[in-house]
């Protein structure tokens, strides 16, 4: 399974956090490891829509799986732990659901 990580010129990308993502997202698509392909995040900051002086994160989590169309999901906060954990829970529940309407 490949991950790639991709940052906007709002959040300096390293291989500290690209490595940090990755612990992140293994840990919690752990049981679709073996289904996935590839993951494309892409992370970045901008201010609250509900409150505009509120920097946040923002992470887009695009997933591909073998025979499947991609699917993406995205998730804010204002930790780049949050926005990368958020979007990875949001991820395993949709993978749940559509593994289980297909019976895999």
């Amino acid at each position: 399974m490949k991950i790639q990580v991709n940052t906007d010129r709002t959040i300096e990308g390293n291989e500290s956090l690209e490595e940090h993502t990755r612990e992140i997202l293994e840990r919690i698509l752990k049981h679709f490891t073996e289904k996935i392909t590839r993951m494309e995040v892409h992370l970045g900051e901008k201010r609250s829509a509900d409150h505009g002086d509120i920097m946040e994160t923002h992470c887009m989590l695009e997933v591909r799986v073998a025979g499947m169309q991609p699917v993406a999901v995205n998730d804010s906060a204002t930790t780049l732990d949050q926005a990368v954990t958020g979007a990875a829970r949001k991820m395993e529940s949709m993978l749940e659901s559509e593994f289980g309407r297909l019976g895999r």
